[in-house]
C-alpha cells in the first residue's frame, strides 16, 4: 500500500541554499536536501487501484503558466512544543489555486476531502521532545540571516514515501506538467 502526496520539488540550487539553516539544534531529524518540497495534498496510504484512480485524476490537471515560489524565512509548527522547523512559502493566489485544484482531482479518484488548511511549507526538521521552546529560540536567535529565495515551478510531482516515520527518502511516481 503505497504512502503518497502531490508536491513541488525542490530544485537543487534552493535545496543547497536551504541546507545551510540545517545543524546546531539539538532534538532535530534534519530533512535529507534531496527530499525538500512543498507539499500540496497529502494522499496518505492507499491500495494501488485507488493510486492508480488518482495518477488518472492527475493527468486531468488543466494547462497553466509556470509560476513562482518564494521562500521569504523560517517557522515553526508546534509553538511551546516545537515539532517541525521549515522554510516558509509566501502566499500565492497561483499557489493556491494549484493546491484546490490537487484537492478537486483526488477527491474525483474517490479520497476523502483533507481536514487540514494548506500551509505551504518546505520541512527542514522534524523536531523531537527534546528540541525545547528555548533550544528553537537559540537556534533561531543564532541562525544566518534568511535572504529569500525564489524558484520557478512548472509541474507537479507525484511522490510516494516510507510508510514509518514520517519523511524520506521520497521517490518521484510520476509527474504532471502545467504545459
Amino acid at each position: 500500500m503505497p504512502r503518497l502526496f502531490t508536491g513541488i520539488a525542490v530544485p537543487p540550487t534552493v535545496a543547497e541554499a536551504l541546507e545551510a539553516y540545517q545543524g546546531g539544534l539539538p532534538g532535530a531529524r534534519w530533512i535529507d536536501p534531496d527530499d525538500f518540497h512543498v507539499t500540496l495534498r497529502f494522499i496518505g496510504d492507499i491500495d494501488a487501484s485507488t493510486a492508480d484512480d488518482v495518477v488518472e485524476a492527475l493527468a486531468e490537471m488543466r494547462t497553466r503558466p509556470p509560476l513562482t515560489v518564494t521562500l521569504p524565512g523560517l517557522g515553526l509548527f508546534g509553538g511551546d512544543r516545537p515539532r517541525a522547523l521549515y522554510a516558509s512559502v509566501r502566499a500565492d493566489p497561483a499557489l493556491t489555486d494549484l493546491q484546490a485544484e490537487q484537492e478537486r482531482l483526488v477527491r474525483r479518484a474517490g479520497l476523502e476531502p483533507e481536514r487540514r488548511k494548506f500551509t505551504p511549507h518546505v520541512t527542514l526538521a522534524r523536531l523531537r521532545r527534546d528540541a525545547t521552546s528555548e533550544a528553537v529560540a537559540m537556534y533561531l536567535s543564532q541562525a544566518p540571516v534568511f535572504a529569500p529565495l525564489t524558484f520557478s515551478v512548472d509541474r507537479v510531482t507525484l511522490f510516494s514515501a516510507r510508510d514509518s516515520t514520517g519523511g524520506g527518502p521520497y521517490v518521484a511516481e510520476a509527474a504532471f506538467p502545467f504545459g
